[in-house]
């Protein structure tokens, strides 16, 4: 009995770890894409990212293919100057789903201004998969405009 107990545990454990390293996974992606995104270096930002990239905001639905793609449609400076953006920061993360090679991460941004002040906030749903061996951001549903 204490043998069984004693396997019973060691494979529940050996269970849970599985089932947290893609939640882990998708949480250090997330973590690189905002490093990324607050250097505005457009490159390790993508490097986040897994394709096709999907964002949903402001009534639109964008699909970017390729790196390429979203490099074209993108420009920091041009962001900051209409938006007012110095840069963000998760305020809340949760992981509502996860399985071996996707998980759904229910997330708040904020946004500053270069005073530090509070620009905006967001709630958001980010989609984080695994592509041959790569954990990147594949799609974003957002409030943000």
């Amino acid at each position: 009995m204490r043998a069984f107990a004693l396997l019973s545990a060691l494979a529940f454990a050996a269970h849970a770890e599985d089932a947290t390293a893609p939640e882990a996974e998708a949480l250090r992606a997330m973590d690189a894409f905002m490093a990324a995104f607050n250097a505005r270096d457009v490159e390790a930002w993508i490097a986040t990212l897994n394709f096709p990239h999907v964002r949903i905001a402001s009534g639109q639905v964008a699909v970017f293919r390729d790196a390429a793609e979203f490099r074209n449609n993108f420009e920091f400076a041009r962001f900051a100057e209409q938006t007012g953006w110095s840069r963000s920061e998760w305020t809340e993360r949760r992981v509502i789903q996860a399985g071996p090679d996707k998980v759904h991460v229910a997330v708040v941004f904020t946004r500053f201004r270069e005073d530090g002040s509070v620009l905006a906030r967001y709630e958001s749903l980010y989609v984080v998969t695994q592509q041959g061996g790569h954990w990147g951001v594949q799609a974003r549903s957002s409030y943000a405009p």
